[in-house]
């Protein structure tokens, strides 16, 4: 029987070279040169190996602090930060909404308080952070400036990304605050601030991977990326900003998943394709703007809380798969994240995956190993053109953003998700430990807890601030706030950070915002 991709053409049982279209020279080129088929880097990892970042944060920012620094001395080369879904909504741990969430999924950050018990003891000139955090990552991002700059680390010395890829929420996950286009208006504000303000800074990390989670393709996680940066970009142009003083910015992200060749291919292909359309579409002349530099999580939606250890192998693969594709930094899952926030010893295991890829295999070797692959420049190609089939439909509809406002990309990662649950309730598609290879009775786990008192803890802190605190000033500096959301030439990160300054909480700066600006209500909103 002929197996099918995940983007739907057929694998075929054997590859010759008749199956690789002619013209490869042209669309390999060098490693390090255009269209970036083989890495965005002429060396890639045999000089140095990808950055491996470990995604953690939960309870409280003292709890969390703690992780970072086991990690640390565990040999992670970079921090993530993974915040609460309060924080992440941009509300303050004692709002209503918050009851039940605060410090579930990520750390709880209210304010700049918590952001230098986060970093305590961290140089923040020695390590390089990456914030996922999307329609507030403005305001996280001038917290973590702040705590530098107390420090004594001006912002040219600051190193990291903020996802900030607030189109994608409307697309996957739902953690949107503002409207579409006073969104953009942000993020665009964002590029600006950080050319002037933190030039190292990536200003944003276009994600695929939420996509990829909620059941898209690799083709769909990929075209649909890539409009959304194709948005971006025209944003950040019609705003005034020349493309290659914010492109070479720009970062991405993308989930790796257990079908090993497909991803290395995605990978591949996505880097051609961004190549091509910063080059010819938008003009832009400095290859820094042409690389497509991206992230990879191992797929957490492929995790299973049955057998759990056996994620351990699905890591494995997905990590190798990420490696042999040219990611420029890399996070592991850890095996017991099916079933709650990973414990120490789990989350060193899947730092150890990436160092035992990296020191103890050959991959690093050698620069790009499937070039010239049969199988793989064959997928690569069939990827390209069904990748660039669905942007066309994005463009047809009028950009990411009407496609979003009509519901597009969602109904497509949808009917994906449902054709997959349906080949796995069938047994068509193997899950080993769920719908084979099954075990009468599971061993038991013991997970990670987080204390519910941190509610009430946050709660209290929040409280002594607001009456330590000069409210006067803090105020004021909202009212600036609201003046610069309702003036389009004016760049709200500058009172947005006299704010945070004066001790204004997250909450207190969104409302300001929301107040302006006002919050986004999907059209099947009843």
């Amino acid at each position: 029987m002929t197996r099918r991709a995940e983007s739907g053409f057929e694998i075929s049982p054997l590859y010759r070279s008749s199956d690789v279209k002619d013209g490869l020279d042209d669309r390999l080129g060098e490693p390090g040169s255009y269209p970036f088929t083989r890495g965005v880097y002429s060396s890639m990892y045999t000089e140095r190996p990808w950055t491996m970042r470990q995604y953690a944060g939960f309870g409280t920012a003292v709890e969390s602090n703690a992780r970072y620094h086991q990690l640390l001395k565990a040999g992670t080369m970079g921090l993530s930060v993974a915040f609460d879904l309060p924080t992440q909504m941009g509300m303050d741990s004692d709002a209503r909404l918050a009851h039940g969430e605060v410090g579930k999924v990520g750390v709880a950050i209210d304010s700049l308080d918590d952001m230098r018990l986060l970093f305590d003891g961290i140089p923040l000139d020695q390590v390089s952070t990456s914030m996922t955090i999307n329609a507030p990552a403005a305001i996280l991002l001038l917290l973590y400036q702040l705590v530098a700059e107390e420090q004594g680390v001006q912002g040219d010395r600051l190193n990291g990304t903020i996802q900030n890829d607030v189109l994608k929420e409307y697309i996957a996950r739902g953690t949107y605050i503002y409207p579409p286009a006073e969104s953009l208006r942000f993020i665009t504000d964002i590029f600006a601030y950080c050319k002037a303000e933190i030039p190292k800074w990536n200003t944003i990390s276009i994600s695929g991977y939420d996509m990829g989670e909620a059941g898209a393709t690799t083709a769909q996680e990929v075209a649909f990326t890539r409009a959304d940066g194709v948005e971006y970009v025209r944003a950040a142009i019609k705003a005034g900003l020349k493309v290659d003083d914010f492109a070479p910015r720009l970062a991405f992200f993308f989930v790796s998943r257990t079908t090993f060749l497909e991803e290395v291919a995605k990978f591949r292909a996505a880097r051609r394709i961004w190549a091509r359309i910063m080059r010819d579409e938008f003009g832009a002349q400095s290859a820094k703007s042409q690389m497509l530099r991206f992230h990879t999580q191992t797929a957490g939606v492929q995790l299973t809380a049955q057998q759990p250890e056996v994620n351990m192998v699905r890591v494995s693969v997905q990590a190798l798969a990420a490696v042999l594709g040219g990611t420029q930094s890399l996070h592991t899952n850890s095996f017991d994240e099916a079933i709650a926030l990973p414990t120490e010893k789990a989350a060193r295991l899947a730092l150890r995956t990436q160092q035992v890829i990296a020191y103890e295999s050959d991959v690093t070797a050698t620069v790009d190993p499937f070039a010239g692959s049969y199988v793989v420049e064959a997928m690569t190609d069939e990827l390209e053109s069904a990748i660039e089939a669905l942007m066309a439909q994005v463009e047809e509809l009028g950009g990411a953003v009407s496609a979003i406002e009509n519901g597009f990309q969602k109904r497509q990662i949808e009917e994906s998700a449902y054709r997959t649950a349906q080949q796995i309730d069938s047994g068509e598609r193997v899950v080993v430990g769920v719908n084979r290879f099954t075990l009468d009775e599971e061993e038991a786990y013991e997970p990670l807890r987080v204390n519910p008192a941190i509610e009430a803890d946050q709660a209290a802190h929040l409280a002594a601030l607001r009456a330590e605190r000069d409210n006067h000033a803090v105020a004021a500096a909202i009212g600036a706030i609201k003046a610069a959301a309702a003036d389009p030439n004016s760049n709200v990160l500058y009172p947005l950070k006299d704010a945070l300054r004066a001790r204004a909480t997250v909450g207190e700066v969104c409302d300001a915002l929301r107040e302006v600006w006002g919050t986004y209500k999907p059209a099947d909103t009843f």
